[in-house]
């Protein structure tokens, strides 16, 4: 059960509520938001009678809600969540493409990168300064030095930054760049030291699936972030693990109308390394598109068979911009815009 609580409740009366379930026998949880602060109630509340909750000043709304996953389910906000990345909305009724280079390199590859990025019709970037490699002598990522690079290419077309957290230990160092979107990867999906940290913050968290995660056990992840009072959160779909060897991994794409079903927050796809190669990058897209996705995580790079990272499955510019035009037509089929 949540109790949704009225946004300018004062701490007295949020206290009276978490006393007045406590002495009912069970566990709470304040989960303080920009828009809104929720109580969670963790227990058996089969026996609450949420009329005495109800009565008491400040409380707005009480959801019961059997689901492990309280803030992020459906059931707790029924409208779809839009989340505001620097002004750019993703969710409702936009499609957003998030275009770039898995890994930052050298200032002249991220400038021309946001060129074409900008040209193609992106609203936002993607780019990796830390990059988790299977093994450890690859290509590690250039570190801080990349922010800053990256920052610089992507002011010049006001586009928001999307770039991975790997290490908490980098957080502040990733808040004083003023990252606009942090990414948490497949391989930290359950890394709950790190979701809680991200969940202290209320810069918008896209969250990627572990390649053998189930949809429950990713929804739990996203709950360990908004428990933690950041609301801002966006799955990301990057394929799952199987006996297949002809593609990288496999695109669920039947999580996408599952997720939209379980939870109120925007889901994106990663048709990228879900592939691993750049020609099917297209086609993956526009299914995602077409099943319901609020949008794509899409690696472009200005020189693929140059890129320093995943060239494989890095587009050109000119691939970038027909695959645009493409998911506009789609994006317009369904009553949705791009």
């Amino acid at each position: 059960m949540i109790i949704v609580m009225d946004y300018q409740a004062p701490d007295e009366q949020i206290e009276v509520i978490e006393k007045k379930l406590v002495s009912m026998g069970v566990q709470t949880n304040v989960s303080r938001g920009v828009q809104r602060t929720i109580i969670g109630a963790v227990g058996d509340v089969s026996r609450i009678d949420t009329k005495l909750i109800d009565a008491l000043p400040g409380v707005e709304q009480i959801i019961r809600i059997m689901k492990p996953y309280k803030i992020v389910s459906r059931e707790s906000h029924g409208a779809d969540t839009v989340i505001d990345i620097s002004g750019v909305k993703l969710g409702g009724s936009l499609v957003q493409v998030i275009g770039g280079p898995c890994s930052v390199e050298t200032q002249e590859q991220m400038d021309l990168a946001a060129s074409a990025v900008a040209d193609a019709g992106c609203k936002l970037m993607r780019g990796g300064a830390f990059k988790p490699r299977t093994s450890p002598y690859s290509f590690q990522g250039v570190g801080i030095e990349g922010l800053a690079m990256f920052h610089k290419a992507a002011s010049k077309h006001n586009l928001p930054i999307v770039t991975e957290l790997m290490d908490v230990r980098m957080l502040d160092t990733f808040m004083e760049n003023d990252v606009d979107v942090i990414q948490i990867g497949t391989r930290n999906m359950q890394n709950f030291d790190l979701l809680k940290e991200v969940g202290q913050i209320h810069k918008p968290v896209i969250l990627k699936r572990g390649m053998s995660a189930t949809i429950s056990e990713w929804l739990m992840s996203a709950e360990y972030i908004a428990a933690g009072g950041n609301h801002n959160i966006i799955f990301c779909e990057r394929g799952i693990r199987s006996f297949e060897t002809a593609y990288r991994n496999v695109l669920d794409v039947t999580a996408i109308p599952v997720l939209k079903k379980e939870t109120h927050l925007p889901v994106i796809v990663d048709p990228s390394h879900a592939g691993g190669k750049a020609w099917m990058v297209p086609a993956l897209s526009k299914a995602a598109v077409a099943a319901g996705a609020d949008g794509l995580l899409i690696e472009t790079h200005p020189n693929p068979p140059e890129a320093w990272c995943d060239a494989d499955q890095a587009l050109n510019p000119n691939e970038l911009k027909d695959l645009m035009v493409q998911l506009r037509g789609i994006a317009n089929v369904i009553g949705r815009e791009l």
